[in-house]
């Protein structure tokens, strides 16, 4: 009886994720909203986690930060280990503490899989052996990426279509996963959703790719007169740790390397930036349940859509 009383009080809440590809403006919107309905917001941006890196991940601002409240942004280290599922299950008693006083939070997220753990729980896979794990890894270090990438596209093309071909983890998570089980790591994707406690809407950002680029490229040259350079010089120590193998340092780690000039190097960030744009918005737009709004909104129009 508790327990349906419980559930029938929660069904009374809602979270409101902001969603769409990078530089589109999802901050902002998280911001108006969070003010409109008096609460605060959850980040699932995997990439402002981290404290050490703020300029090449668009933390929001100390302005942006006092507008409203944000939690899960830059709360641990690159020297960490954290997972999707330890956000997932921290994002969760977050959000069911902050129900408490609040019957709207706003969830803000670039990170599709984040936003997914969230909203919709996380997968359950096999057990990898410490063997298939060491023979994937030697697979990396003495053949590189490209050759488990064309693993995983025998062994598993539906993934191969859908993962960040350019993320060595994920690749060699899959093909683990593919090793380890004989069956494609897609087999094991969307099993079950996990019911929330709490409505979910979800709210879109889109716009022509010409303007999502024109605006990728002017935020890294933002990025680039705030300091970008110095905050990347700072954690060359850490290069080879998986949180810095991200677009905006991994380019300019290859410049500090003398591999490539600085041009050149801000040009990939672009261009990468451009490509994780495009793939936030493959991922979103299998999601029918997004209510899709044009970048240049006005308030009242989003509320309508609520």
């Amino acid at each position: 009886m508790f327990a349906e009383k419980l559930l029938k009080k929660m069904k009374n809440k809602q979270l409101i994720v902001v969603v769409g590809p990078t530089a589109i403006g999802k901050t902002a919107l998280g911001i108006k909203l969070a003010q409109h309905y008096h609460t605060e917001i959850i980040s699932a941006d995997s990439r402002q986690f981290f404290k050490e890196m703020a300029i090449g991940t668009a933390v929001p601002d100390q302005d942006e930060l006092a507008a409203a409240k944000h939690h899960f942004i830059q709360h641990i280290s690159v020297e960490e280990h954290y997972s999707i599922g330890d956000f997932e299950k921290e994002a969760i008693y977050k959000i069911e503490e902050l129900f408490k006083k609040h019957d709207t939070l706003i969830m803000v997220g670039g990170s599709g899989m984040y936003v997914d753990a969230v909203c919709n729980g996380i997968d359950e896979f096999p057990e990898v052996p410490v063997n298939i794990k060491q023979e994937v890894q030697d697979i990396f270090d003495n053949q590189g990426l490209d050759s488990l990438c064309d693993i995983l596209k025998e062994k598993d093309p539906i993934h191969y279509n859908n993962v960040a071909l350019q993320n060595p983890q994920r690749v060699m998570r899959a093909v683990a996963v593919c090793l380890a089980s004989g069956q494609p790591y897609s087999s094991f994707l969307k099993k079950h959703n996990t019911q929330r406690s709490f409505d979910i809407i979800k709210i879109g950002i889109q716009a022509d790719r010409e303007i999502i680029y024109d605006r990728i490229n002017q935020r890294v040259d933002i990025m680039i007169d705030n300091g970008l350079l110095t905050e990347v010089k700072s954690l060359i120590p850490f290069k080879d740790l998986n949180a810095l193998n991200t677009v905006g340092y991994k380019e300019l780690f290859n410049y500090f390397d003398g591999e490539w000039d600085l041009e050149f190097a801000i040009s990939e960030i672009k261009k990468n930036t451009r490509r994780f744009a495009k793939r936030q918005l493959t991922w979103y737009r299998k999601d029918d349940s997004i209510k899709w709004i044009p970048f240049d909104y006005t308030l009242e129009m989003v509320l309508q859509k609520l």
